[in-house]
């Protein structure tokens, strides 16, 4: 029997058999007042869409703690209000003005594919519908680099992830509500770089990238 034959893919129907029977029967109470009470995470995370990095993973959370976006590159776009449909602005938008959120992190990666494929100047980027406009604004940060970052192309990469990540958290500031929210103190925004091949995760302080304690 192929997955076509299926409702969904064996090893997502597997997956969510192992949830019914450790994931939920654990936690029935929980997942009971989450359906009847409505979900109230305290914080928004922003993340790369790559399979490596998941927000809940690197975060250990569980059902209703976090509010998620990942797209491409993780990135966050600047305050645009027009009459198009702009997915990463709507769910800002919700996460503050309805759920009241009280801390944004946006969160990058190593070995971002996005972020190499802006670096690098893929073909993608060119004959792609959507990617490379998308990217276009990470591409313009590649001048920006310390001469120092550019002859290694791996430390290249991770200061264009960090330089990333710090555009997102500034372009946060761009949109209104959330510019208040946070010069009134009621909205933190964070900016954080997680090492897949390490599992560590490094934070933002000023402009200081610093790894995390374990403990």
């Amino acid at each position: 029997m192929s997955d076509q034959d299926l409702a969904l893919p064996i090893q997502l129907a597997a997956g969510y058999h192992r949830f019914r029977v450790s994931g939920y029967a654990g936690e029935r109470e929980r997942w009971r007042q989450l359906g009847e009470d409505g979900q109230r995470p305290a914080t928004m995370v922003i993340a790369c869409s790559d399979s490596r990095s998941g927000p809940e993973t690197v975060f250990d959370a569980g059902p209703g703690e976090l509010f998620i976006v990942r797209n491409v590159a993780g990135l966050v776009p600047v305050y645009a209000p027009d009459m198009l449909s702009h997915a990463a602005s709507a769910a800002l938008e919700f996460a503050v003005m309805a759920l009241e959120v009280r801390s944004i992190v946006v969160m990058g990666h190593g070995r971002c594919g996005g972020i190499k494929a802006a670096l690098e100047g893929s073909p993608m980027l060119s004959t792609s519908d959507f990617v490379g406009t998308w990217v276009a604004a990470v591409r313009d940060l590649v001048d920006g680099l310390d001469a120092a970052d550019v002859a290694d192309p791996a430390r290249r990469q991770q200061a264009l992830e960090h330089r990333s990540i710090e555009r997102s958290v500034a372009n946060l500031r761009t949109f209104p509500w959330i510019a208040a929210r946070a010069s009134a103190g009621a909205l933190g925004l964070y900016g954080a770089w997680f090492d897949i091949a390490l599992g560590e995760l490094h934070g933002l302080t000023g402009s200081v990238w610093a790894p995390l304690p374990d403990a």
